[in-house]
């Protein structure tokens, strides 16, 4: 079974794919600035859900670039410079939430959560970091992911680049199968290394210039779809 596995055709494609992703996922954008705000605001458990949200959205690019639609979408500017504007808009409405992050208020106790002290475990925190469901986590992972251009053309490069246009369908549906299994795992990860050490009690304090350098980060990525649409 492992000489099979070795000599299938597609491992080295599967590899490949594998380590694109990778250097893709690994890179600053707006999953990981979503994920890293959630994380430090709301708790490591917020930041696996909205990680769960990212991983879904890589279902959506995985989906069109199966069946083809990554390349129909490239081709077609109007089409486009319509999904380019849409997710300039909302990363720009992330970013202006995110620039408007303000200190905690002066009396308000922090949780440490690697403290054994039940008095501390059990410390408030300011309420609106615990205001926010499941549901709009995960809805808000989806919402980022899905509306990022940025994966749209790296799933675009993959599908036309890297994976052959004669691997079978089933293959490619377990390579995005991989991609999003991945992706959800790489940023739950980041969720508890935030979410879950002292670093979370460190954040929270100052946390506020880090939601502001998120919202920085996509501010940039908005004026720069902006940018684009200008140059297009």
């Amino acid at each position: 079974m492992f000489t099979k596995l070795i000599n299938s055709p597609y491992l080295f494609e599967f590899l490949t794919m594998a380590f694109a992703h990778l250097l893709a996922v690994a890179s600053p954008g707006p999953d990981f600035a979503v994920v890293s705000r959630y994380s430090v605001r709301f708790g490591a458990r917020i930041g696996v859900w909205v990680s769960l949200g990212i991983g879904l959205g890589i279902l959506v690019h995985v989906t069109y670039s199966v069946l083809g639609l990554a390349i129909i979408i490239n081709q077609t500017p109007w089409l486009y410079s319509v999904l380019l504007l849409v997710a300039a808009l909302y990363f720009a409405w992330l970013a202006a939430q995110l620039l408007r992050a303000k200190p905690p208020l002066a009396n308000t106790t922090v949780s440490e959560p690697l403290q054994t002290s039940a008095a501390t475990q059990h410390s408030p925190e300011p309420q609106s970091f615990q205001q926010m469901s499941i549901k709009k986590a995960i809805g808000l992972g989806f919402l980022t992911n899905g509306l990022n251009v940025k994966a749209t053309l790296f799933f675009l490069a993959l599908f036309t680049s890297i994976i052959s246009p004669q691997t079978p369908v089933l293959i490619k549906s377990g390579y995005g199968l991989y991609l999003a299994v991945a992706t959800f795992v790489w940023f739950a990860a980041l969720s508890l290394l935030l979410g879950k050490t002292r670093l979370r009690g460190w954040l929270l304090v100052h946390g506020y210039w880090f939601d502001r350098l998120m919202g920085l980060m996509l501010g940039l990525l908005a004026l720069n779809m902006v940018w684009q649409l200008i140059k297009g």
